[in-house]
């Protein structure tokens, strides 16, 4: 599978453990999502990254989210992370990690960091915080970025606003609280994972038809 064919739906599983990761993560790819992110600041996450990517990274893009530094771009791909995820632009960070075979989709918020980001070689953009960056703001920036720059948009995103960002021009979304929480049942998981990934399937495919 080629990394423009992933299905642009990152699942965010801010703050798990090791020692649930494979159990969430065989949810996550039964409904089937393909890319995990554990951020860096969740407990122990190179070993969660480990864990998941030797499970699951021959299908699914397995990697980190929060990352900040050269250095942990470093720690990631030495445990089998070939997914960056960052909160920021940092020009640094993104060619280190394309230099290392990795899939860069890092945070923007202006046109400006957009275009650099796209400029150091970012796969995707990463509209972070989205409650800072409403559909209406995406829709405009969207008019100056490169024809199919994939636009995601992350940070409160939920199967209710799905529609609203899509019509601004997203074609992919971070999933961070909405799908889950440290604490969070089995069940509940399982049924956040399913609603989400089945609202942005229901959206999209309308939109392939017409294409």
């Amino acid at each position: 599978m080629s990394e423009s064919s992933y299905l642009p739906l990152v699942a965010i599983l801010r703050g798990v453990q090791p020692h649930e990761c494979l159990s969430l993560g065989r949810i996550l790819v039964d409904a089937g999502y393909q890319m995990i992110e554990v951020p860096m600041n969740s407990p122990t996450p190179l070993a969660s990254i480990e864990l998941l990517a030797k499970e699951f990274g021959q299908d699914v893009l397995i990697g980190a989210g929060t990352v900040t530094s050269v250095e942990q771009v470093k720690q990631i791909t030495a445990v089998g992370g070939k997914l960056m995820v960052a909160p920021n632009t940092n020009a640094d960070v993104i060619r280190t990690a394309k230099q290392a075979g990795m899939y860069c989709m890092p945070g923007c918020i202006t046109p400006t960091e957009a275009l650099i980001a796209l400029d150091a070689g970012a796969d995707a953009l990463k509209f972070f915080p989205a409650e800072l960056t409403p559909p209406a703001v995406i829709k405009a920036i969207r008019t100056i970025l490169p024809a199919g720059t994939l636009v995601c948009a992350v940070g409160g995103v939920t199967s209710s606003n799905m529609a609203d960002y899509m019509a601004a021009g997203c074609r992919g979304f971070g999933l961070g609280g909405s799908l889950y929480q440290p604490g969070i049942s089995v069940e509940a998981f399982k049924h956040n994972a399913e609603t989400l990934i089945n609202r942005f399937i229901s959206l999209s495919q309308p939109q392939e038809n017409q294409a």
